[in-house]
């Protein structure tokens, strides 16, 4: 019996009778950028947003999330670096783009090509993802494992928590500069590096190599490895006692079992992708926001979650 058809093009009509709006206000406040984002709702968009904002290097200085009713509206207050509003044409250009209409949030692409984990998406390159136990002299040793293997290390993002280590590498034949597709040598490879990472006690985490086949964008994909590492569940070196910082971080959760939904609040030292770090790890626990709004009167950060 045949199955009756379906256009693929049904599945974005929506889309394309309801395009994502955005615009960038460089005149409604006096000492930062506005960017106003309207658009319908759908799993993951507040993630997209906020990721494109962070890959521009951008600071988030306060933001009003919105997502109700199958429409998402937000409003993100940015500056660079240096405090200073948003000027440069081409970056203007590039968030109308990335989050317009014929944008990434509008056609299911997660991230600006630069960014993402992926044999497929940069070229003659093989992505390899670790992860192990942290230590000193591992990344040195790791690259020599690399180099006596005759692989080049084009490119690598490597992030640490709580003695634990999460790294994408972007390797290729050293002499050819090409992707090397030997089972063999990819094999070898991944049992060496295997030994490298793997703890000495009998209770540590088993370390793990793998290449990298998706489409993720790589400060997600490090956020998903550690998150699927547990790696909150180890204990830091840090004590209250060598740290430099005397304000502690307060995290509150308070559940609203009559309206079904949970108030997170998170007040923190900021920092660079601080609101990046948080939609990721709501996201990777499979929480939904549906408001919130964010404030940095730095050095400090406060941001209200509703899920």
């Amino acid at each position: 019996m045949a199955s009756p058809y379906f256009d693929p093009e049904y599945e974005n009509l929506s889309i394309r009778l309801n395009p994502p709006r955005v615009s960038v206000d460089n005149t409604s406040c006096r000492d930062c950028t506005l960017v106003k984002v309207d658009s319908l709702n759908k799993p993951g968009i507040l993630l997209e947003v906020v990721q494109i904002l962070s890959d521009l290097d951008l600071i988030i200085t306060k933001a009003y999330i919105s997502s109700d009713g199958g429409w998402f509206m937000d409003v993100f207050h940015v500056t660079d670096h240096q405090g200073n509003k948003i000027t440069e044409s081409k970056t203007i250009d590039y968030i109308e783009k990335a989050l317009g209409p014929k944008g990434q949030t509008a056609d299911g692409l997660n991230t600006w090509p630069g960014k993402r984990v992926g044999v497929h998406t940069i070229g003659d390159h093989s992505a390899i993802e670790l992860i192990g136990r942290d230590r000193p002299g591992l990344l040195s040793e790791i690259s020599a494992v690399l180099a006596d293997l005759h692989f080049n290390v084009a490119a690598a993002e490597v992030w640490t928590h709580n003695r634990r280590i999460a790294c994408v590498l972007y390797v290729n034949d050293d002499t050819t500069c090409r992707a090397v597709d030997d089972p063999a040598r990819l094999s070898a490879m991944e049992e060496q590096l295997k030994n490298i990472l793997r703890g000495c006690d009998d209770g540590e985490k088993v370390a793990h190599t793998s290449s990298s086949m998706g489409f993720t964008h790589v400060d997600r994909r490090l956020h998903q490895m550690l998150f699927a590492d547990r790696d909150y569940e180890g204990g830091g070196l840090a004590t209250e006692t060598d740290s430099p910082c005397t304000f502690k971080s307060k995290i509150t959760v308070e559940h609203c079992v009559d309206k079904g939904y949970s108030v997170v609040n998170v007040r923190c030292k900021d920092r660079p992708k601080l609101m990046f770090d948080i939609v990721c790890t709501l996201t990777d626990m499979q929480y939904v926001v549906f408001h919130a709004t964010i404030s940095s009167d730095r050095p400090y950060a406060s941001q209200v979650c509703v899920q």
